[in-house]
């Protein structure tokens, strides 16, 4: 198999926009989760989430992109602009592809546009309403923009969207079809629409009076996850193609699950079988064994059954040899598409600092997840030379990316 590399990271979260400002705030311990400024929530029984903060678009992108793109794609292109220009690759049109993963794409969007439309002439729905709630079209401006000729997918798996956008990428160079792919994942959801009906499937946290509190993994008074957005993206090349253009390595992709638990549409299977056949097949593709990896971003959303299952799934794996475990969506909430590629990037920073990142608002571990050092509050440093990232979703989909010190 042909080694695969990290050359270029990006990052769009709600507790920083830029890799070093989202590495910094979520190794101090900062949070990101306040109530929603998008809209006015005061009607809502969630008025909470970790949007992106001090966001000015304009700052990034020309006007006319601005105009024609959702949040979610501003967030992918910001994102992507800054893995490649830390990569400093030089695009070679039919050699480079990109993979985008998105949740629910343009959903804001579609919610919006039509609260307009209720009672409301045709007028209303502009003519750039069809390409701005496209999932694909994402990838598409950055393509566009960059001259991406090669390989382009847009894969949408719900909540591991992302990192099966990294293991779509990764395939793609296995197979020959490029030397180097852009793997982007990206998320704004925050709408009532979908509020409403997250929280009437009582899956999100209520406490709209502690937003910073809010978001609680593994804690035993957990109860919910709390909605996120963002983007991040990931230059990844084949060894051979980033040594021969002297390109620094950050990490290396070292092996990539994907699996279902055929189970539930929203529950996971209830003995983590999915979750379990996931980080083994990545394991066994990294050809490593379970005690070699030191750390596990953890999906870790914060809801009763998905934190519990999870953990269960991880001590199964893992034995009397379990790694450090994290989940940074108590700092940044749940940023779906999104997550898949900021917690992998996550995964890069913890191998590169040798600083294992803390899971915030972890005061008591739930009983039923005792037993797994989750660095409750405080960061900790430790020599990692892999880690994986686990990022679970709706329909049972399963991923699991490993990453690893280059040259171990």
């Amino acid at each position: 198999m042909k080694k695969i590399v990290v050359t270029g990271m990006g990052a769009v979260t709600p507790v920083g926009i830029g890799v070093e400002n989202y590495w910094n705030n979520i190794t101090a311990g900062a949070s990101g989760i306040d109530t929603i400024k998008t809209f006015d929530p005061s009607e809502l029984a969630v008025q909470i989430a970790g949007e992106v903060k001090d966001f000015n678009p304009s700052d990034y992108l020309p006007k006319d992109l601005i105009r024609k793109t959702d949040p979610f794609m501003q967030y992918a292109y910001i994102a992507a602009e800054e893995a490649m220009k830390q990569s400093g690759i030089e695009i070679e049109p039919e050699r480079t592809g990109i993979v985008m993963g998105t949740a629910m794409a343009g959903i804001a969007t579609i919610a919006y546009t039509q609260e307009a439309l209720t009672g409301a002439s045709h007028k209303k729905v502009g003519p750039r309403f069809i390409p701005k709630i496209l999932g694909n079209i994402a990838a598409a401006n950055i393509a566009i923009d960059y001259n991406i000729q090669g390989p382009s997918f847009t894969v949408s798996t719900a909540c591991s969207s992302g990192g099966d956008a990294i293991n779509t990428a990764c395939m793609c160079m296995q197979s020959g079809k490029a030397d180097i792919m852009l793997a982007v994942g990206a998320e704004s959801v925050l709408c009532p629409l979908v509020i409403y009906s997250l929280a009437n499937a009582k899956a999100l946290s209520r406490r709209n009076d502690s937003p910073s509190t809010a978001s609680r993994p593994f804690d035993v008074t957990r109860d919910g996850f709390v909605i996120g957005e963002g983007g991040g993206a990931l230059v990844l090349e084949t060894e051979e193609h980033a040594l021969a253009r002297g390109a620094k390595i950050y990490a290396e992709i070292r092996g990539c699950g994907n699996t279902d638990d055929a189970y539930h549409v929203t529950a996971p299977h209830p003995e983590g079988r999915g979750a379990i056949a996931c980080m083994k097949q990545a394991i066994a593709e990294a050809g490593i064994n379970p005690s070699d990896i030191g750390y596990i971003n953890a999906h870790g959303t914060a809801t009763n059954k998905g934190d519990t299952v999870e953990t269960s799934s991880i001590k199964k794996v893992f034995g009397s040899t379990l790694p450090y475990v994290s989940s940074t969506k108590g700092a940044t909430g749940h940023m779906m598409g999104a997550g898949g590629i900021t917690e992998t990037i996550t995964c890069v920073k913890a191998i590169e600092t040798g600083t294992v990142p803390p899971t915030i608002n972890l005061n008591e571990v739930d009983p039923e997840c005792a037993g797994i050092d989750f660095v409750a509050n405080t960061a900790k440093k430790a020599e990692i030379n892999f880690a994986m990232s686990n990022a679970f979703g709706f329909g049972g989909q399963n991923s699991s990316i490993i990453v690893g010190k280059y040259g171990k």
